[in-house]
């Protein structure tokens, strides 16, 4: 049996390579306070230092083919200081994430109430467009979702360029007059 009290911090650790639990509880109560003072310098919480101190005590134990160039204090203060850059890495992209997630959260109501308000004008639009009388309706529907000139539409219904000009300027006009009480009301409502 060893005095493990009296061995260096390589020849514990050459014996927890071995599978030494004795060894590993000496070096734990060595570097245990340690660790986590330095790794509290770096965190700023209590609890996450603890955990990326417990995290290099249980790498350690479970790896026995750890090859260490220098001091073992070497090894485990820069192990501290890799995991604390791990842990910061990691609650960046969770702050980044959760920053995401509330803005989303923020603007993701006003996006789906914009979209519902946006189909319901459409469909506001759409019967209007239908109650129209029916030249005018086709005229104005091949203007609006064909994209066809006024030109083009003279010649495929054999009517004057003027007429459909006309027909256009009234279907807009009679639009406008329905649609405008309803576009007055959306803006007081947005304006709440």
């Amino acid at each position: 049996m060893y005095n493990y009290k009296a061995l260096t911090d390589n020849e514990l650790f050459s014996l927890i390579q071995s599978g030494d639990k004795y060894a590993f509880e000496e070096i734990y109560d060595r570097f245990n306070g340690l660790l986590y003072i330095y790794a509290c310098k770096l965190v700023s919480d209590r609890e996450d230092a603890r955990d990326i101190v417990q995290e290099i005590f249980v790498y350690l134990w479970s790896n026995p083919n750890i090859k260490i160039k220098s001091q073992l204090s070497s090894y485990l203060y820069t192990a501290v200081r890799y995991k604390v850059f791990d842990w910061l890495d990691k609650n960046k992209s969770k702050s980044n994430y959760l920053l995401s997630l509330g803005n989303f959260i923020e603007q993701g109501n006003c996006i789906t109430e914009d979209y519902i308000r946006e189909r319901e004008f459409a469909s506001i639009i759409e019967k209007e467009v239908s109650l129209l009388p029916a030249k005018m309706r086709q005229i104005f529907e091949m203007s609006r979702q064909q994209h066809l000139s006024q030109k083009e539409i003279a010649e495929i219904l054999h009517l004057s360029d003027k007429t459909v000009k006309k027909q256009m300027s009234n279907a807009l006009k009679v639009l406008r007059l329905k649609l405008t009480s309803f576009i007055s009301l959306a803006v007081i409502l947005l304006l709440r």
